[in-house]
């Protein structure tokens, strides 16, 4: 990071940290402003947004239409304000990937790729600018004491970026660690390093948690990139003890991040969220971004995939932004069950299935549910040593073929069905196999079109 960055992360830092609204109503009203000021003066400069926009007021912003990640990279050239390329910037891009040295840029512009899990990999734009802003609002987030102090952070991701390499300075000791390596190799750097915060995705920290060479202490363990499944949190609490924070960020945005009690916050003071509800009595909705910070590639009412469920009851730490209870995951993994009475098909939530996993197999270390079909469902699971064969695996028979875990998870999924008025799937078990560390888990996908 050059000096000259260094004043303005910290004047990021400080902003974030010291923000305060009293009411929601005030929160709101200075997002509404926020929002109406940026995109005066970023949707001339969009030439996506001048046209499609050109008959729609900016103070009618909030009933402009949405646009998804298809429309986006569809009209990645004219919608970004730099005149960048969709093509030169996959070049560079997957030429970093491939070559795993990410310092290359276009200009001054930092290039990333998204995981790509949907099948469509998205790119993101990144200014000088909003790196700082970026890094200022991450610090204040997630540093554990106050940036005047010494940090060592320990970043797992599947690739590096200059977005992250701007958090690096005298202070804060910043070290990437390349999802493609060993694990072997990741524990013998932790042990070097000890350090203070520890960053990656739960099913990677899962992995060091159960390494019997690890022996670090970190104050701090942030999970990124994946759903937190109470599986792996409850793993990570009993061996690094405490909270176990979660951000959540896509390309998007920098959209959430946990609070000292425990609840995931919704950063309004970065982003304004609009919902697209699925179910008000259970609280769950799509979000519908608008970063009023983000210059480069404009996300103005973009439609995300994923499903969020509010808390129910004000977080005890006082703030006024969105308290969530849990992000469930994409909206295109929920499950459909047949409708008893042939009505239609009955969508079934990823939080369902997998309640209904750990309700019917507390004793499962990992667990896979796919459904190939509406009647097909089949379920993968690694149970502890001494359970299904000599590794602990479920192996592929149908229910009441074996051991009574398939005949518990049957049951389980039966009377989900009955309880949502569906008829009763298929289920079949196959043996667990580990996942790719460079890609993103999903324990919960479906993978036909209803």
């Amino acid at each position: 990071m050059s000096w000259q960055a260094v004043p303005r992360i910290l004047w990021h830092y400080a902003r974030t940290r010291n923000r305060r609204f009293e009411t929601r109503e005030e929160l709101l009203a200075w997002q509404d402003s926020r929002v109406k000021r940026f995109l005066a003066e970023i949707v001339p400069r969009s030439p996506y947004y001048r046209e499609q926009h050109r008959e729609l007021g900016i103070a009618n912003w909030k009933d402009w239409p949405t646009i998804d990640k298809a429309e986006m990279m569809g009209n990645f050239d004219r919608l970004n304000t730099v005149g960048i390329r969709a093509e030169e910037a996959f070049r560079v891009a997957l030429e970093a990937e491939r070559s795993r040295d990410f310092a290359p840029m276009l200009g001054p512009i930092t290039v990333g790729l998204s995981s790509g899990t949907s099948g469509n990999r998205g790119l993101f734009l990144v200014s000088p600018p909003e790196r700082h802003r970026w890094a200022g609002a991450m610090l204040a987030r997630l540093l554990p004491g106050s940036i005047l102090g010494h940090h060592r952070v320990a970043f797992f991701l599947r690739a590096n970026s200059n977005l992250y390499e701007t958090v690096g300075s005298s202070r804060i000791q910043f070290e990437f660690f390349d999802l493609l390596d060993a694990v072997e190799t990741h524990v013998e750097r932790l042990n070097r390093l000890q350090p203070t915060v520890l960053i990656g995705p739960p099913s990677l920290l899962r992995l060091l948690a159960e390494d019997p060479g690890l022996a670090i202490a970190p104050l701090k363990v942030v999970s990124v990139a994946e759903v937190l499944d109470p599986l792996d949190e409850r793993c990570l609490q009993e061996r690094f003890g405490g909270i176990i924070h979660q951000v959540y960020q896509c390309t998007e945005g920098f959209l959430a991040v946990t609070c000292s009690h425990g609840t995931l916050h919704l950063n309004e003071d970065l982003v304004a969220f609009q919902r697209e509800v699925l179910d008000a009595e259970s609280r769950k909705f799509v979000p519908i971004l608008t970063d009023f910070s983000r210059t480069t590639q404009p996300i103005i009412r973009y439609r995300l995939n994923d499903i969020l469920t509010e808390r129910a009851d004000a977080c005890p730490c006082g703030s006024v932004m969105t308290a969530l209870e849990r992000i469930e995951g994409r909206s295109d993994d929920l499950f459909y069950f047949p409708a008893r009475d042939g009505s239609r098909l009955r969508p079934v939530f990823p939080d369902f299935i997998r309640r209904a996993i750990m309700e019917a197999a507390p004793e499962a270390l990992e667990y896979r549910v796919c459904q190939h079909s509406e009647s097909v469902i089949e379920v993968s699971l690694r149970l502890p040593a001494g359970s299904g064969d000599a590794e602990g695996r479920v192996s592929g028979r149908l229910p009441g073929e074996s051991g009574d875990v398939e005949d518990r998870v049957a049951t389980r999924f039966c009377r989900l069905a009955d309880d949502l008025g569906g008829i009763p799937p298929t289920i079949t078990f196959t043996p667990y196999e580990a996942h790719r560390s460079d890609r993103k888990l999903r324990r919960v996908e479906r993978r036909f079109t209803p």
